[in-house]
């Protein structure tokens, strides 16, 4: 049977919803197509070029610098930032995502580990000069997105930059997800806690916002 690259998301994501649990359907659908028996819908052999486009004009030389990836999959922006010159940390709540990457980047410089995003680790706090979110947090069911979206922000350091990149939705729209686009106001609540917004830019060809904030430097 052929395979369908939306469909194995949706399936998977309405299993794991029905059984109130938000997230578990990640390591499903990695450990699916480790198997041959899914398609990772995000999987795809270079960078995302609005995260290139956006580093090229804003983000400068990451030498000296930490980097945080958020829900990495097979790695292909954390390996750009590295490149760039960011000690680049990435995670994946899926460990099969992450034994995947590994494999696929033996020498990788960038230190990939499974974590979750709804509860990270205590020490990323204010942690990372530049944090890149792409596309993950429109992949959770608005139930958790608050926290998710707070702890993304939390991880910003003093200085630091955060990059955002999602789907657009219009506000009130019902979405029949995965994924669950953000809307405006969803995008502006990035910016809270000390995080303002330096730029929100929205692209009508691929319906997605790219959004950058920066928290203040410490003093």
């Amino acid at each position: 049977m052929a395979l369908n690259r939306d469909a194995d998301a949706s399936r998977l994501a309405a299993e794991s919803l029905a059984q109130d649990d938000p997230t578990g359907w990640f390591e499903q659908l990695y450990a699916e197509a480790a198997a041959g028996d899914a398609i990772v819908p995000w999987d795809r052999d270079e960078p995302n070029p609005m995260v290139v486009e956006w580093a090229e004009r804003r983000a400068g030389d990451g030498a000296g610098r930490r980097a945080l990836v958020i829900g990495c999959g097979y790695g292909q922006d954390a390996e750009y930032i590295a490149r760039i010159g960011f000690a680049t940390t990435a995670f994946d709540i899926s460990p099969t995502a992450i034994a995947e990457v590994r494999q696929r980047f033996p020498e990788s410089a960038v230190e990939y580990v499974v974590a979750d995003l709804l509860d990270p680790p205590a020490a990323w706090r204010d942690a990372f000069d530049l944090v890149v979110e792409s596309i993950t947090v429109q992949s959770m069911p608005v139930s958790v997105r608050d926290i998710a979206i707070a702890n993304i922000r939390r991880a910003v350091a003093p200085g630091g930059q955060l990059i955002v990149i999602a789907g657009i939705a219009a506000e009130g729209e019902e979405v029949n997800g995965p994924p669950w686009p953000l809307t405006r106001s969803e995008i502006n609540s990035f910016a809270a806690e000390g995080i303002r917004t330096v730029d929100i830019e929205t692209n009508h060809e691929t319906q997605r916002w790219r959004a950058e904030f920066t928290r203040s430097a410490a003093g």
